[in-house]
């Protein structure tokens, strides 16, 4: 199949023009959706991930993310957004019915955590006994060090996307203009202006005091991509260009291979000879990069997922922006999807230039602004050097949008895309409709501005209208057999396991395996490597 070859001389509306319904067709989506579990006072619950929801290490479709509270639903790759969001709806049920059926916990609704106690004791995931289980626990310590474990209990939905005929060029070419145009799915979809106050404590900040143990910014679209969430000071360091895989991988390379000094003052292991991190470098493994999307790669058993993508190139990319809508029940609503599959098309078809280390610092800057000041009336945000009215630059990328939007419709049946579109045009001409004004609006009316009565009300909702969906025996029995076949699984990967730790964790982080031409060793490390396939 031909690759996508754009150049900057054909319209936008030529190149829509140019792709095919069978390719338009040929779109694959999946989600990835982390939940705290909560108590039904408001607080983090404190038990092991249930033992019925399977193994953390090796379940196709539920896993826990940073902490042992802190589920991770994810489903497989769809051909379109409604079986997408099915099997998402299936897999949460599960949770739910198990949930019951050990206790009164939920899943809360908001991106932003519950009620936190003490940093020390938020746990820790846990994956067994393995080398790669308690590589995975170790990375989740070192993480507790370097950013603290609060920031780490923030919770989003990430959106995985790929289309047949794209080539590693023209994916960065997406990258790139998604990064430029980050504000626009910011403003739309951020549904995090408040916290908790929990999650403040000791830690210097610019939040006003919101109602009952509850803190914000007014204007507010997505405290968790600002100041207080995923971000990092030794992080921001990384000038990562996103021009080529090549130049990609290279500044990737450098953070997962160079000492960091702050890092190297943790050291790998604490005085009693118990793992601090699992290394010194400013990241231990690729996950660690935050950036608001990622080039992505299936990786092969024992793979490093660098190696995967400088040896195969980009196989789909994952938007990590996104928001828990504690409005909708899965947490992201068919039309949002909808339009992201529009709005990733204008990445992908508009012209992409180079980026520049001003123009990287420029857009964090403006993802900086958006987060905490999305909707404030008038906000400017800097365009190619000079400014420009958020408003008035979203609503120009929305109308560039209409003729992806009618061919998408035209190629799957239905007004679903176009009628996206509308939605977000109306929504940014009227602000107090987007989630994030909504979420004030109704803890201000209905919750005495509490963050957390009114997300602990809509989170027993959702448990509530979950459970009262038909879930067929047979449905509930296919997931007792998995949850079953994965338990069975780890312990495959435990009685396998013949390496010492050490010599695994050291295996697994050679520089060696990040690069290109890498070939399989065939000493007895092999095998062992080979259970390392996601940290």
């Amino acid at each position: 199949m031909a690759t996508t070859t754009l150049h900057a001389s054909t319209p936008l509306t030529e190149r829509v023009g140019g792709l095919t319904a069978e390719r338009l067709r040929g779109i694959r989506r999946g989600l990835e959706k982390e939940s705290l579990r909560a108590t039904p006072n408001a607080g983090l619950a404190l038990t092991p991930h249930p033992a019925a929801l399977g193994s953390a290490l090796t379940h196709e479709h539920i896993t826990t993310d940073f902490s042992e509270s802190q589920l991770e639903l994810i489903t497989g790759v769809h051909a379109d957004v409604d079986s997408c969001l099915a099997e998402l709806r299936e897999v949460h049920q599960y949770v739910y019915h198990v949930l019951r059926e050990q206790g009164d916990e939920m899943l809360w609704v908001s991106s932003m955590p519950c009620g936190l106690p003490t940093d020390e004791t938020i746990p820790l995931g846990r994956y067994g006994s393995s080398n790669v289980g308690r590589a995975k626990s170790v990375y989740r310590m070192g993480l507790g060090h370097r950013y603290g474990r609060r920031m780490q209990t923030i919770s989003g939905i990430h959106y995985n996307w790929s289309m047949p005929g794209i080539d590693s060029a023209a994916y960065f070419g997406l990258i790139r203009n998604f990064r430029r145009h980050a504000f626009l799915p910011l403003v739309l979809f951020g549904a995090s202006p408040a916290v908790c106050a929990s999650f403040v404590q000791g830690r210097e900040h610019a939040l006003q005091p919101f109602g009952e143990h509850s803190m914000y910014l007014p204007h507010a679209t997505s405290l968790r991509m600002g100041r207080l969430g995923y971000q990092s000071d030794a992080q921001s360091t990384l000038a990562v260009s996103y021009n080529s895989l090549e130049g990609y991988g290279a500044s990737l390379q450098e953070a997962l291979t160079k000492p960091y000094p702050a890092y190297e003052a943790v050291g790998i292991r604490n005085p009693g000879g118990d793992y601090n991190q699992l290394a010194t470098s400013l990241l231990q493994i690729e996950n660690e990069f935050y950036g608001t999307i990622r080039p992505k790669r299936v990786i092969r058993p024992g793979e490093r997922p660098l190696h995967a993508l400088r040896e195969r190139g980009v196989e789909y990319i994952e938007v990590r922006l996104m928001d828990l809508d504690p409005f909708e029940p899965l947490g992201i609503a068919a039309s949002t999807m909808r339009f992201l599959d529009v709005f990733l098309l204008h990445c992908l078809l508009s012209d992409s230039p180079p980026d520049t280390p001003e123009e990287i610092a420029a857009l964090a800057r403006n993802q900086q602004r958006v987060a905490a000041r999305g909707r404030e009336p008038g906000l400017v945000l800097e365009q190619d050097g000079r400014e420009r009215v958020l408003t008035e630059w979203a609503l120009q990328l929305v109308d560039e949008c209409t003729p992806i939007a009618q061919a998408m419709d035209a190629a799957l049946g239905g007004e679903g895309h176009m009628a996206a579109l509308r939605a977000a045009r109306a929504a940014l001409l009227a602000p107090e409709t987007l989630p994030s004004a909504r979420v004030l609006e109704h803890a201000t009316r209905a919750h005495h501005s509490s963050f957390t009565r009114f997300t602990l009300q809509h989170s027993l909702q959702t448990r509530a209208q979950l459970l009262a969906l038909p879930f067929p025996q047979a449905l509930r029995a296919r997931f007792v057999a998995a949850s079953d076949a994965s338990i069975e699984a780890q312990k495959r990967i435990e009685a396998s396991d013949t390496m010492p730790f050490d010599v695994y964790r050291e295996e697994y982080l050679r520089p060696e395996r990040l690069g290109l031409g890498l070939k399989r060793r065939g000493s007895a490390a092999a095998p062992q490597v080979l259970q390392a396939a996601a940290l």
